[in-house]
């Protein structure tokens, strides 16, 4: 049975806001995946407009160069999952989930590994993930932003 913590993971949706705004933390470690790092560093370097480079297209040009450094060089406060650990479970899980992407299955392992709540945006919220979070018995809440 996984451990409950005070990590939480955070979706991309959500890191983004973290970093552009913050979110209300209380006493909750931050963590993120690599798969949905790399989604917000990309919709921040490619700025298309979509939903999660949107808000990024609100700011002013020095404000939007600052925020896109931010995603690029992660601050300390928000951690990495290590993929010694997070790989191997992402594995086993591919197996009996093998409808999940590289991105939900690294999510998936990332909260269950750390005993973590996963954060997620309604758009995640929508998707496939929280079914198999709740057969897992990983904990997970929609945060809206």
């Amino acid at each position: 049975m996984p451990r409950r913590s005070r990590a939480v993971v955070l979706d991309d949706r959500l890191l983004i806001e973290e970093l552009l705004v913050g979110l209300q933390r209380n006493s909750a470690e931050f963590h993120t995946t690599s798969y949905w790092y790399y989604r917000a560093c990309r919709a921040a370097v490619l700025g298309a407009g979509g939903h999660l480079s949107g808000p990024f297209s609100d700011l002013g040009e020095d404000l939007q160069q600052e925020a896109i450094m931010s995603l690029l060089e992660l601050r300390e406060g928000i951690l990495l999952p290590d993929p010694r650990t997070t790989v191997p479970t992402m594995a086993r899980f591919a197996g009996r989930y093998p409808h999940l992407n590289l991105l939900n299955l690294e999510a998936l392992a990332t909260g269950l590994l750390l005993g973590a709540t996963l954060w997620l945006s309604p758009e995640s919220s929508n998707g496939v993930l929280p079914e198999i979070l709740d057969q897992e018995g990983i904990a997970w809440r929609t945060v809206a932003h």
